[in-house]
């Protein structure tokens, strides 16, 4: 198995202009996450959480730096090569669900995967199982008008795995749902990354997020301010972990 993280920041800055202004959202970011790995990136808003998930998802390039993804550096890629990343190597989950309101959850979840010319027979196969591990058995079928909030974001949890990305990134995927449903979006993922293997990183300041997280990276001003790894079966609460003061 390649000791290569699956994402690499070195040195990584990201500035806006605003204005007059110059925002520097990332300030010299080093991170590094392995295969198979759980991760929060948490921090107060500003700290540069969502600056760089967008930078993994191919949706941003940096000011300076380097963004690997699977040890391809991704500032370097054209458009169409950032294209084919995004729709190949990387799965998103949005905290508002981005479902196609035409589409039923079975044609929203297997999107990426006709994206991608994957035989329709494969489809149906993969989707099928994913719908019934996020508990949405019976209901390919629906509309996302007929399917609660959190019912969606299982829709989306799916699409976001079904073809086998390197990377879920998730961004604030508990946002826009009450306790409950949060907590069982997050025990799917949680079990999607077990039983699959799957790659999360979360952009979150929800604490059921980072107790759910088996590595905490607290963000501050654009840097990695603690970088906490839990011990297995550790439960830990932000408050009691080492975290941004």
């Amino acid at each position: 198995m390649s000791n290569t993280p699956i994402v690499q920041f070195q040195g990584v800055t990201r500035v806006f202009q605003q204005g007059d202004i110059q925002v520097q959202a990332l300030r010299g970011l080093d991170l590094a996450v392995q295969s198979g790995e759980f991760v929060a990136l948490w921090g107060p808003s500003g700290s540069g959480k969502t600056t760089a998930l967008n930078l993994i998802g191919a949706l941003d390039r940096p000011t300076s730096g380097s963004v690997k993804l699977e040890g391809k550096e991704l500032g370097t890629m054209s458009r169409r090569e950032l294209s084919a990343m995004r729709r190949d190597r990387i799965g998103f989950v949005f905290q508002a669900y981005n479902l196609i309101p035409v589409l039923t959850a079975f044609e929203n979840a297997e999107s990426v995967m006709a994206l991608q010319g994957t035989p329709a027979s494969e489809r149906r196969s993969r989707v099928m199982q994913l719908l019934e591990d996020v508990g949405l058995k019976g209901m390919e079928n629906r509309r996302p008008h007929e399917l609660s909030g959190g019912q969606q974001q299982r829709v989306a949890i799916a699409r976001a795995i079904a073809s086998n990305p390197a990377v879920v990134l998730a961004d604030e995927p508990t946002a826009n749902v009450d306790s409950e449903t949060a907590e069982k979006l997050l025990t799917i993922m949680a079990k999607l990354n077990a039983d699959h293997g799957a790659t999360f990183i979360f952009s979150t300041h929800d604490p059921r997020v980072m107790r759910y997280a088996k590595r905490l990276v607290g963000l501050v001003d654009g840097r990695v301010h603690t970088d906490v790894v839990k011990e297995q079966g550790a439960d830990h609460h932000p408050e009691t972990a080492a975290h941004p003061a």
